[in-house]
């Protein structure tokens, strides 16, 4: 498999130790609920993971929560609450969200405030090795100590300047060096160290808990593109510094979610929470438009996307309720050697489906191998009669691809699926009872409901209008 990296700025083949692939991928700074370019980022990292998963690999999966920072306490202090209150609030919030997109839970999901002691000892190394200084109760990084600072930008240090998230302090040596202790301000919460009453600087955690939880040196570490600067360069140099050693084999970025080609993003106030989404489209279809251009790529948000993700869910639905239906009626007998050869004739759809996945993470493409695979079953069980044995088979290659994905995750019987498909028997012993009234009753009653039923030589067949 090979994955772009963001540090080469070429593909490179994936190389995993003992068949394991460890992950660190960044989380949210738990304030608010997340908005869908969050959601697309989780989401393409759980793909890669789940796809990890298929391959066979053992995957160790860490993503962080940032449960101490200047928003989560701005946010206490509106809502006259401490900070802990908040960030507990929207963890769980977060949960709720990243269930219904389907994101499985992390290997580990640490919190910056249960790593306080592996920061402060991050820290004190760099310190030590001359790659820190302590100003009063602040500790900054030296960033002119760190000779690559800047390479995952393919820019060097004097080619840089501060930015987005980077304090402006006279103090400071240089004005690119970055805080890896702040000292407490007044009402702050804040933890004992060496350099007095303080809390954690924002890069440094990640640092701190990719390490205790996957080593000095990790396989891929996850972001939005919009990390690579300041935070993921700052990651680099203060755990290279520290540890003497590379901190990860490859970096991998997604791209951004627009609103009117504009970065979508909480500080220009022009996000769409998933939470929000999910209340109009359901998760599954912003799951969907999240994967539906390759990771790498910008996609820009427009409800008339989010719609055609659910018409395109409905036809993979579709597809496999009509396995569901044919298996149900279908003989019980054994696998034909004539079926066999059909159902391997299909093979040709999981290998084309490895081969996309395989470059990079093409999940645009893989997704038109699932619909090519739709079609071709269509076709094969439209005018020919297959055993149960058959159906059950086919439907389980392709639902190995489409979880691959960690789509049709809702595919179980809802309640109003079966109340249908009740009163669809019923009908069907009224007729057999020459009951007509009770019969054109219920087909009356479902088309009101907006409910067609299809009578059709295997059965009747029903669909929502």
């Amino acid at each position: 498999m090979q994955l772009f990296n963001s540090m080469t700025g070429r593909k490179e083949t994936l190389e995993a130790v003992d068949n394991t692939v460890r992950i660190y991928a960044c989380g949210p700074t738990v304030y608010n609920f997340f908005h869908i370019g969050n959601g697309r980022a989780f989401t393409v990292y759980d793909v890669l993971r789940r796809y990890l998963q298929y391959k066979g690999y053992n995957v160790q999966f860490v993503q962080n929560f940032t449960d101490v920072d200047d928003k989560i306490i701005n946010k206490a202090n509106e809502e006259g609450t401490d900070f802990t209150s908040v960030s507990q609030k929207y963890m769980n919030e977060y949960f709720t969200d990243a269930d219904g997109l389907n994101i499985q839970r992390a290997t580990v999901h640490p919190l910056a405030t249960e790593n306080i002691q592996q920061i402060i000892d991050i820290v004190a190394t760099l310190v030590e090795k001359g790659h820190a200084y302590v100003l009063d109760n602040d500790v900054y990084f030296r960033v002119r100590s760190f000779k690559d600072y800047g390479q995952l930008l393919g820019q060097s240090i004097d080619d840089l300047s501060s930015g987005a998230r980077i304090s402006v302090d006279d103090r400071k040596e240089d004005a690119l060096d970055f805080a890896l202790w702040k000292g407490a301000k007044e009402g702050e919460p804040y933890w004992e160290s060496p350099w007095g009453k303080g809390r954690p600087g924002w890069h440094i955690e990640c640092s701190a808990m990719a390490k205790r939880y996957l080593g000095d040196t990790i396989d891929i570490h996850c972001g939005g593109s919009d990390l690579r600067f300041p935070h993921h360069t700052n990651e680099i140099a203060q755990s290279e510094c520290a540890n003497g050693c590379k901190f990860s084999k490859m970096w991998f970025h997604v791209g951004f979610v627009n609103v009117n080609n504009e970065k979508m993003s909480k500080s220009k106030n022009n996000f769409f929470t998933v939470r929000d989404l999910a209340a109009v489209y359901g998760y599954e279809p912003l799951r969907y438009f999240a994967i539906s251009a390759h990771y790498r790529s910008p996609i820009n948000y427009e409800p008339d996307l989010i719609l055609q993700a659910k018409a395109s869910l409905d036809r993979l639905y579709n597809c496999v309720d009509n396995l569901d239906f044919l298996a149900s009626s279908a003989s019980e007998t054994a696998l034909t050697e004539s079926e066999n050869e059909v159902l391997a004739k299909f093979d040709v759809f999981r290998a084309r489906f490895e081969e996309n996945m395989d470059d990079d993470l093409n999940t645009a493409n893989a997704l038109s191998v699932l619909f090519e695979f739709v079609r071709e079953i269509n076709s094969t069980v439209a005018d020919v009669k297959y055993s149960k044995e058959f159906y059950e088979k086919l439907k389980s290659l392709f639902m190995v691809l489409a979880s691959a994905l960690g789509l049709l995750y809702n595919q179980g019987k809802s309640a109003l699926e079966e109340e249908i498909e009740k009163l669809i028997e019923e009908r069907q012993q009224a007729r057999k009872n020459k009951n007509f009234a009770r019969a054109d009753e219920i087909r009356d009653e479902l088309k009101a409901r907006g409910i067609v039923l299809e009578d059709t030589k295997d059965g009747v067949k029903w669909k929502m209008v």
